[in-house]
């Protein structure tokens, strides 16, 4: 195994250059380290202006997500060994707009997370004295697997659709979405299945799964989208043939 690893890193300063740019540094490579390992040791004693995102280092914030080698990746979970004896390419995320080196501008995606009302919704509360809401074990594993979605935003970087139409909802919205709509709890279904039910939502998924394969938490936005979408066509068959009011 190398004890030292080439990593090809991005920088851009939208002050100074009009493009990105690559730049490379020569980096320890022990079999523990990751790539944000790697990148943090280039910051702390190679080259202090790097920028990029991170913060728990144990896979659960979601904020040190980036390319390598061409793949979406969370950076603190991605050994540097496993590209030996390397370069090692690390981008941004593809799809969003650069702010500086390897940050990107996530406005967008918060826009169309807090679009699908990622909360419980209740149209009436029952009074305190009565306790809390209960779930049984089989009413929490009917939305417990998309509730492991940690906003990462891989997900985005790796859908065709969102690359080319930037009014897509995205997997990760539409996912946590639907992780509401099976809540035993909440009573938003129907509110967020007018947003949903357009073009811009789950009509706008081609269903090429990306989005799952690049999941680094295992939530299948692409089978919740698809779920979703049967959903939605059974609501509008029987819009049509069951007259209103009917039981």
């Amino acid at each position: 195994m190398a004890d030292r690893i080439i990593l090809q890193v991005t920088r851009y300063r939208p002050e100074d250059e009009a493009q990105p740019t690559f730049r490379e540094y020569e980096v320890p490579c022990p079999k523990e380290w990751v790539v944000l390992d790697g990148l943090n040791y280039v910051k702390d004693h190679l080259d202090g202006t790097l920028s990029h995102r991170w913060s728990c280092r144990m896979g659960i914030c979601g904020s040190c997500g980036m390319t390598v080698n061409g793949e979406p990746k969370l950076t603190c979970a991605t050994f540097l060994s496993d590209y030996a004896p390397g370069p090692v390419r690390v981008e941004p995320l593809a799809n969003f707009p650069i702010i500086r080196d390897l940050v990107v501008e996530i406005g967008d995606f918060m826009q169309k997370l807090a679009h699908v009302k990622p909360w419980i919704i209740r149209q009436e509360e029952k009074p305190l004295s009565e306790g809390e809401y209960q779930q049984t074990p089989e009413e929490l594993d009917a939305y417990k697997q998309y509730s492991m979605c940690i906003n990462c935003m891989l997900c985005y970087a790796a859908c065709p659709v969102y690359g080319l139409d930037p009014k897509f909802l995205g997997p990760a919205a539409i996912a946590l979405a639907q992780r509401y709509n099976l809540d035993s709890r909440d009573q938003g279904e129907k509110e967020r299945m007018e947003l949903l039910s357009q073009h811009e939502g789950i009509w706008g998924c081609t269903f090429v799964g990306d989005c799952t394969k690049a999941c680094p938490k295992n939530v299948d936005p692409a089978g919740a989208i698809q779920r979703y979408k049967l959903k939605a066509a059974l609501a509008w068959l029987k819009d049509i043939f069951v007259p209103r009011g009917a039981k």
